[in-house]
């Protein structure tokens, strides 16, 4: 009897194109959920049947009381090298393997650019003008060259992020617990002297940080107050690094330009969310790592992480 595998959260219904899973057809059913289930009871009633799970990035959670309630899962396949919703002692106890793929950073930093630019040349407000008749030039951009970019966060998609203002002729700054002068030299920027004197002195701020103890509500409401009026903040990385509510609150009130968000405290977003009808607010449902060749990569992983574990050999282990 063959194997079943379900691929949740597949929201474009593009998982069994995006890659070639034929060398499992005579081994494995593919089973593919456009739809997302909400709660641990819709997913444990839907992946009960189910021997191999691939789900995309941090979607969903997997604690040890949803891995408890499904016995005839065997493998879970995460893409991307770095989980944090899993809970990996609970799958080795239920005996169940997991693994990753590999996944690069150059979607989100596209993607960073596509909302910062966004805000400034104020380009959703524009189209929708010019396409239902509305005024024509409504809006005065913001300019990049000569402004002061600050990043927080300089790892592999802050530094890209970096080198792409420096081609705007932007001045950039940045800042994370642990950066360093020599790190900032290396990428051709320099180091604030502390959190607050980057988000003070920056025009646009992009947070690029894991998201943990340290970092967890890492943009609160003392932090917020201290942007310009005129600066704008863009986050691609986790929605927890900042108070939401906070956020809110300042775009609202005006207290700083605007806001570019791909990720949210909860998703996807409910119809009623406050997010959907915040004004100074370019939002995106969570594409930072969406692109036709992550997704190829990740689901052409999933499928050699399968056939590897079938052969008695599983590849990118994770936990």
């Amino acid at each position: 009897m063959s194997l079943r595998c379900a691929v949740v959260d597949d929201f474009q219904q593009v998982a069994t194109t995006a890659a070639d899973w034929s060398p499992l057809k005579d081994q494995v059913e593919v089973v593919s959920f456009p739809e997302h289930f909400a709660t641990e009871d819709e997913l444990a009633a839907f992946l009960a049947d189910f021997d191999i799970v691939v789900t995309l990035r941090e979607r969903v959670v997997f604690p040890a009381s949803l891995l408890d309630r499904l016995p005839r899962l065997r493998l879970l396949i995460a893409s991307g090298m770095r989980n944090s919703v899993i809970d990996y002692a609970a799958a080795e106890r239920n005996g169940v393997t997991v693994c990753g793929t590999a996944s690069t950073s150059t979607p989100p930093v596209e993607l960073t650019w596509a909302l910062l630019l966004g805000l400034a040349r104020g380009i959703v407000t524009e189209n929708a003008a010019l396409r239902t008749g509305g005024p024509w030039q409504s809006t005065v951009g913001a300019d990049l060259h000569g402004r002061t970019l600050g990043l927080l966060g300089l790892g592999k998609i802050g530094s890209r992020v970096a080198q792409v203002g420096l081609a705007f002729g932007m001045d950039v700054q940045a800042w994370s617990q642990n950066l360093t002068d020599e790190r900032a030299a290396e990428v051709g920027v320099r180091r604030a002297s502390s959190k607050e004197e980057l988000l003070a002195t920056s025009d646009f701020v992009s947070l690029h940080l894991v998201l943990g103890d340290r970092t967890r509500g890492l943009l609160g409401p003392a932090e917020l107050a201290l942007l310009k009026p005129t600066a704008y903040l863009v986050n691609t990385s986790r929605a927890g690094l900042i108070d939401q509510d906070a956020l809110l609150d300042a775009l609202r009130e005006g207290r700083i330009a605007g806001a570019g968000l791909d990720v949210y405290d909860v998703e996807p977003l409910p119809a009623d969310h406050p997010v959907r009808t915040a004004p100074r607010l370019l939002a995106t449902p969570h594409l930072g790592y969406v692109s036709q060749n992550n997704y190829s990569t990740y689901y052409t992983h999933a499928v050699e992480d399968i056939q590897a574990y079938l052969a008695g050999t599983p590849v990118r282990l994770l936990g």
